[in-house]
């Protein structure tokens, strides 16, 4: 095998995937193997137009490629991810954090600021904050690098998923109390047999990102999304979508503060059905809430 110019490859590259993928994905994933692979951005690749690609190279470039071709998605490929502004590891025991859970985020930060912060700054009380089904613990991380205040806790049901989690709060140099339990089986989350010695009785946000997605939209569901991303964090049954937004309501009505918010990311479809729910069991200022695509996709609201 000859070397070949990085310019050559990318032509190459192009072809290959550009009956799966439009072509502003593919430059996409073009750029982010550049900088995996050799450590160059954008502008070093435009810099370096005669850039060569050993033979060793062109064996890992092929590999990627050919998983790509698989509708492999990039973020496992090279076991990384960005959120917020931060890097995140991702593997196959997680889901990819997603823009519009950046979203959700960014509402949480401002309501804190703007509606939570003045109550809390009066007693000068550090403010208590769970996320339920944290995955790659890209929410409580996300929130402890923004609200360093904050005593932040994360629950997932797969260790695999906590052990992800528990390394990425060290990347981001962040501390997060992650739990392993089934939030369904849960009665009261301050009564979690964990190795932490005290779990707050009451919180301030909780917040959850839940499977939501019926098995009647699979055929809706990307294939890269469909046969590689887990499905425990994925689906619910049809019977029952709304089942982790009732145990968790429920658990915040024991352990959300009285000035307290609940935030939930939700089914696009679900909107009205889920803003029903909160108000049956008593909660109120919901809000119901676009994400950037213009589908219902958060929900906010106060006991």
């Amino acid at each position: 095998m000859k070397i070949m110019l990085l310019k050559q490859y990318k032509s190459h590259f192009f072809d290959a995937l550009k009956n799966s993928q439009d072509e502003q994905e593919i430059e996409s994933f073009f750029f982010i193997l550049t900088e995996y692979l050799h450590n160059l951005k954008r502008v070093d690749v435009a810099l370096n137009p005669n850039f060569e690609l050993s033979e060793a190279d062109i064996v890992k470039w092929n590999a990627i490629l050919a998983l790509l071709q698989q509708d492999k998605p990039i973020q496992y490929i090279t076991g990384e991810a960005w959120f917020y502004g931060l890097q995140f590891e991702v593997n196959e025991n997680t889901l990819i954090p997603r823009p519009e859970t950046e979203e959700l985020v960014e509402w949480i930060i401002e309501s804190w600021k703007l509606e939570v912060g003045s109550w809390k700054s009066e007693n000068q009380k550090r403010i208590n904050v769970l996320d339920i089904g944290t995955g790659t613990g890209c929410i409580p991380i996300t929130l402890k690098t923004n609200l360093p205040q904050a005593n932040v806790f994360a629950i997932d049901v797969s260790e695999m998923a906590l052990e992800v989690a528990r390394r990425n709060a060290e990347l981001n140099k962040v501390e997060v109390n992650f739990i392993q339990a089934n939030i369904l089986e849960v009665e009261d989350v301050s009564k979690i047999q964990t190795s932490i010695s005290q779990l707050p009785t009451n919180f301030d946000i909780i917040v959850s990102n839940p499977p939501y997605v019926r098995n009647l939209e699979k055929q809706e569901i990307k294939k890269n999304v469909l046969v590689y991303e887990p499905h425990l964090a994925l689906f619910v049954e049809d019977t029952d979508a709304l089942l982790f937004y009732r145990k968790i309501a429920q658990l915040a009505i024991k352990n959300l503060s009285p000035n307290g918010l609940l935030f939930f990311e939700i089914n696009q479809y679900l909107g009205k059905e889920t803003v029903e729910l909160l108000e049956n069991l008593g909660f109120k200022n919901i809000e119901l809430k676009k994400d950037i695509y213009g589908n219902d996709r958060m929900v906010k609201c106060s006991i």
